[in-house]
C-alpha cells in the first residue's frame, strides 16, 4: 500500500497551489476515511483545476512511500 504524509499534502495545496484552507477542509470532509481521494474531491468539486490537479499527483508520485503489509 502506497502512503504519503497528510499534512505534507495539505502544506502543497496551500502555500504551492494556493488553494483556500476551506476547500481543504470540505475536501476532507467529503472523503471521510478516505483521505487518498482528497485531490479528485477537490477537482470535482471544481476547487481544483485540472492543471493543478496534474501538479498533485505529480507531487503525490514524488513524495508517496511504499509501505508493505504482512501477508497473511
Amino acid at each position: 500500500m502506497k502512503t504519503f504524509p497528510q499534512n505534507d499534502l495539505i502544506a502543497f495545496l496551500r502555500h504551492e497551489l494556493a488553494v483556500p484552507i476551506d476547500s481543504i477542509k470540505l475536501g476532507l470532509r467529503q472523503t471521510g476515511s478516505a483521505e487518498n481521494l482528497l485531490p479528485m474531491v477537490l477537482w470535482q468539486y471544481g476547487l481544483v483545476t485540472t492543471q493543478q490537479l496534474e501538479r498533485i499527483f505529480d507531487w503525490l508520485e514524488k513524495h508517496t512511500t511504499q509501505s508493505f503489509e504482512p501477508t497473511a
